[in-house]
């Protein structure tokens, strides 16, 4: 039996190719792989000896070469193919064990690989006899599995193949999104994902759901303290509540920030001097609708903090920096099935893919920025200096909410929210009649423009002083006229944020 060996990554390597050589396989290496286990004095031929042809162009040639893909490739049930290797002189190659450049890690053309993809699609294109690692993670197993059976399992050899193919997949795509750059709507869409959870159904219980990654991101660093498994939803409601705490953290300089997400839409939301009080003024906003949600708190929670969150309504995720054990058991006494997330700041989302058959619609991210000194007033009134803090505040929710989004803003939180309609004076209504008498002297934000002022005129008739939209539309002379009319001050961003 001969196994190929040609890895960048060095890990595991020498006990991977003792292993073999006691078992009685004939070893061949390339390169810095052949150094390697000449360093660890294991047996084995050289790429160069058995070829007869010398690396060349710096290393760029090395395996591509008739007796080695020839060994590989050899389709042994065809009669005519055996009869090739002995007319060459060709041993056939049972085991090829290779790993690529680090490309994603170190883009740049010295690190495209060319013999070491081709060597592993050759051995994964014939995994009948052939098998392909191109995992460390993979040695052991194939290790025990030779020690104990003498040979590779054809279901195994199968398992390995896809691996391979999958790992030559994603490095493919690596390179093609290097080449393109910061085009943000490149020819084509080259997207490779690995399975990094399954939960415990989809959307609905009668639906499969998993997490895939493309790369790191912050849910691989999520250390989960209590709680059962986590459902699609789950994930996708806590992923939105933690990217929005930190953007509201970010507004404002860093205070303590706490939301409530029901249905990816925040219900509640508070920017406050310490995090118990954040959270306690985040539930202010609609304590119904906060049961069952996701809590997002930004910063360690404490005993005290714990205690303040358990006394609210039951929460399906908590999502925080960190927990205290106090905490932990505090909040597991209350609820043993909430799950307690401790979390890594977020990255940086990137393009967005929406599927839909055999189609896929894909944008960049939305960037929402809150800078107020850049906003027009275009009202006689001008906001007051606490009605331009609420209305930052109502303005990022906005964005994060579902449109038809109005958002209602004071002191600091969101007393009421009004997402998902249809139309606009429904979303104005839904807001104010959630923020009750505290709508009186608050903040409004509008995630798109007022096409006519009736959704202004049912936030103005609450006792709103003050609005945040985009402006943009034909009528919003006539908006204006409503706002100055009713005493309030209404600034202009330029930019919408329409959410989907």
């Amino acid at each position: 039996m001969r196994a190929l060996l040609s890895v960048y990554d060095k890990t595991g390597l020498v006990d991977l190719a003792r292993g073999l050589s006691e078992l009685g396989w004939e070893l061949v290496a390339s390169g810095n792989t052949a150094k390697a286990l000449g360093d660890a004095r294991v047996a084995h031929v050289l790429v160069a000896d058995l070829t007869g042809f010398p690396e060349m162009l710096g290393g760029r040639v090395k395996t591509l070469h008739p007796l080695v893909h020839g060994g590989i490739l050899a389709d042994r049930s065809v009669p005519e193919h055996l009869a090739d290797l002995d007319a060459q002189g060709i041993a056939p190659i049972d085991l090829v064990v290779s790993n690529l450049y680090p490309f994603e890690t170190s883009p740049s053309i010295e690190t495209i690989d060319i013999g070491g993809p081709a060597m592993v699609r050759a051995a994964a294109k014939n995994h009948a006899y052939v098998g392909v690692v191109t995992s460390p993670a993979d040695y052991a197993a194939v290790l025990d599995e030779l020690r104990a059976d003498g040979a590779l399992s054809e279901e195994t050899r199968r398992r390995l193949a896809r691996a391979a193919f999958a790992h030559t997949a994603r490095y493919d795509a690596a390179i093609v999104s290097w080449l393109d750059g910061d085009d943000p709507l490149p020819p084509s869409l080259h997207l490779t994902f690995e399975r990094a959870e399954i939960c415990r159904y989809g959307e609905n219980p009668h639906q499969h759901g998993a997490r895939y990654r493309s790369g790191p991101g912050w849910w691989d660093g999520v250390v989960q303290h209590a709680g059962t498994a986590l459902s699609y939803l789950n994930i996708f409601d806590a992923d939105a509540a933690w990217r929005l705490v930190h953007e509201l953290a970010e507004d404002a300089g860093g205070g303590a920030a706490a939301v409530i997400v029901k249905h990816a839409n925040p219900c509640g939301a508070a920017v406050s001097g310490d995090l118990a009080a954040a959270y306690a003024r985040a539930l202010e906003g609609d304590p119904v609708s906060a049961f069952g949600g996701v809590v997002a708190l930004g910063g360690e929670v404490t005993e005290e903090v714990a205690e303040r969150v358990a006394a609210g309504p039951q929460a399906d995720v908590i999502v925080a920096r960190g927990f205290t054990p106090a905490a932990v058991e505090r909040l597991v006494a209350r609820r043993k099935a909430t799950r307690l997330l401790a979390a890594p700041a977020p990255e940086r989302a990137g393009r967005q893919v929406r599927t839909f058959g055999a189609a896929a619609l894909v944008q960049d991210r939305d960037d929402v920025v809150c800078r107020p000194a850049d906003w027009r007033v275009v009202t006689a009134r001008r906001p007051t200096e606490a009605e331009w803090q609420d209305l930052a505040l109502a303005w990022r929710l906005s964005a994060r909410t579902t449109s038809n989004a109005i958002v209602v803003v004071a002191g600091g939180h969101a007393v009421g929210i009004g997402a998902g309609q249809q139309s606009r004076v429904v979303a104005a209504e839904l807001a104010v009649e959630k923020a009750g008498a505290r709508a009186v002297g608050a903040a409004g934000a509008s995630d798109g423009f007022f096409p006519f002022p009736d959704g202004l005129e049912v936030l103005a008739r609450a006792g709103v002083s003050a609005v945040v939209q985009p402006g943009g539309s034909v009528r919003d002379g006539e908006v204006v006229e409503a706002a100055d009319a009713a005493g309030i001050a209404m600034v202009l961003t330029g930019e919408r944020h329409f959410r989907h």
